[in-house]
């Protein structure tokens, strides 16, 4: 508990200075003021958050956390979950979507894993900072206990530290593994927000409307079995969320104590970063959506922080897959605001005024 409350003390808010000279900056573009739309405050953030105006997103990483679930026994996914630790080997060898294309955005992926119910071998090149081997079934009882959620949180806090130790990255991504965490995920969202889990509930894996009504009912049990605390984020972790998904949020509180940016993957990355901002409100400035997902409960998540995603392509994937597209076009709004010239710059007669050539 103690990394946690220190890592929440350091953070502090970006440099509201730059973020002024920046918007200044974009409004005296020699273009129309505002035609860029989204990239420009995206810009100006992205500046304010590293204190200057030409930001170079050199050193990019998606941390993809792993952890399984113990509620998959309830049949919630269409996949077996010894499919989870079977992934982590793919990341590793490069073979998976997320792998594919953060090598398109320029990005290192790096695995955690924090719960996988599996050994790996040590020296195998991941995060080795498992928790336990998966959560319990949180239809029949709590998912972790309320120590197992701060260690795994602090989890995501640690792999930031060292990352930050062996070279500081200019941009976190977050990526999720683990089969049948839209459950608990959706837990989450259903929990802080009250509303019908019906409402929130989404296929997952692609399971079929019979699936998706027995889903529905084991969210719906156990949030009544364990009756999570909605103002107390660690216990709604603890009692219906996963060990990845403690990370997740871990790895969006410890980026923001070190001022780096994270990108925000699809729903149960956005869960995690809930979870985060929720415990750490001023974690927020740091934090850029990268996608809405088709998963229904996504689009609550992105209300409740009052974030709108960048993009939205129909992903349900996961991995860290939306945060490496979206990657690419945070490089685009830096460019946007370091190398369009000004009409000053340019020589160009402003509305109203006369050039100077």
């Amino acid at each position: 508990m103690k990394l946690l409350n220190n890592t929440i003390a350091k953070i502090g808010m970006p440099d509201a200075k730059i973020e002024k000279a920046a918007l200044e900056r974009l409004r005296n573009q020699a273009r129309p003021a505002g035609s860029l739309g989204v990239l420009e405050p995206i810009s100006a953030r992205l500046a304010a958050i590293a204190g200057k105006i030409d930001v170079r997103l050199d050193r990019k990483i998606i941390v993809t956390c792993a952890g399984d679930h113990g509620v998959a026994a309830e049949g919630v996914s269409l996949f077996p979950a010894e499919v989870t630790a079977q992934m982590v080997y793919n990341f590793v060898h490069g073979g998976a979507s997320v792998s594919v294309l953060a090598r398109h955005a320029g990005a290192d992926v790096r695995v955690a894993d924090i719960g996988v119910d599996f050994d790996f071998e040590p020296e195998l090149p991941i995060f080795h900072k498992k928790v336990r081997k998966g959560t319990g079934n949180l239809a029949t009882g709590p998912a972790m206990s309320h120590k197992e959620a701060i260690l795994s949180i602090e989890a995501g806090i640690a792999i930031v530290d060292e990352l930050v130790a062996e070279n500081r990255p200019d941009m976190i991504g977050t990526g999720d593994m683990g089969i049948g965490n839209t459950t608990p995920s959706t837990a989450i969202i259903a929990v802080f927000s009250g509303l019908p889990v019906a409402d929130l509930t989404g296929r997952g894996t692609g399971i079929d409307d019979d699936g998706l009504k027995h889903k529905i009912h084991v969210i719906e049990k156990g949030i009544a079995v364990n009756r999570p605390d909605a103002s107390d984020p660690v216990d709604v972790l603890a009692k219906v969320g996963g060990l990845e998904i403690g990370a997740l949020g871990g790895l969006v509180i410890g980026a923001a104590a070190h001022g780096i940016p994270v990108v925000c993957d699809g729903l149960i990355s956005t869960a995690g970063a809930l979870i985060a901002c929720e415990l750490a409100p001023t974690a927020l400035a740091y934090l850029f959506p990268s996608h809405r997902s088709e998963e229904i409960g996504h689009r609550f998540m992105h209300d409740r922080m009052g974030l709108d995603p960048l993009i939205d392509l129909g992903f349900r994937l996961g991995e860290g897959t939306g945060a490496a597209v979206a990657m690419r076009l945070l490089d685009a709004a830096t460019r946007v605001l370091a190398d369009i010239k000004t009409f000053e710059e340019a020589g160009i007669a402003a509305a109203g005024k006369t050039a100077k050539i």
